[in-house]
């Protein structure tokens, strides 16, 4: 199973989800699943730098981690009116990170990239 498989079937697994995509701390996506009928949704909110942004604050709030002493960062999520965004470490280099539409089930996407992220680090040994 490759990276699609994984991000496909979270997305699959959610409802209200816009993308679900594995991203370096580079901003670089490795890759990314978008449903055809939500790329409307996506473009309408610009979900390819507010992933971006998003993935810069959480590695500000990794280093803060570090140096507060409290333990590694396990995921930070961000709730806006237009979108709901979750993003999971997978390891020090990637995170996954699901985008919802407000009425998208939250708790049911935080599962989901409980359950892909350690499927996703093995991916990418």
């Amino acid at each position: 199973m490759g990276f699609r498989e994984h991000l496909e079937a979270v997305v699959s697994s959610v409802n209200g989800s816009v993308v679900c995509s594995l991203v370096g701390f580079d901003g670089i996506a490795v890759d990314t699943h978008q449903p055809d009928a939500r790329a409307e949704d996506a473009a309408a909110i610009d979900l390819s730098s507010a992933l971006t942004e998003y993935g810069n604050l959480l590695g500000q709030l990794k280093a803060t981690a570090q140096t507060l002493k409290t333990g590694a960062v396990g995921e930070m999520s961000v709730n806006t009116e237009k979108v709901i965004t979750i993003m999971r470490m997978v390891n020090q280099e990637y995170y996954v990170v699901l985008a919802l539409l407000p009425e998208g089930n939250y708790g049911k996407g935080r599962y989901a990239l409980r359950l892909a992220a350690p499927k996703l680090a093995k991916e990418l040994l």
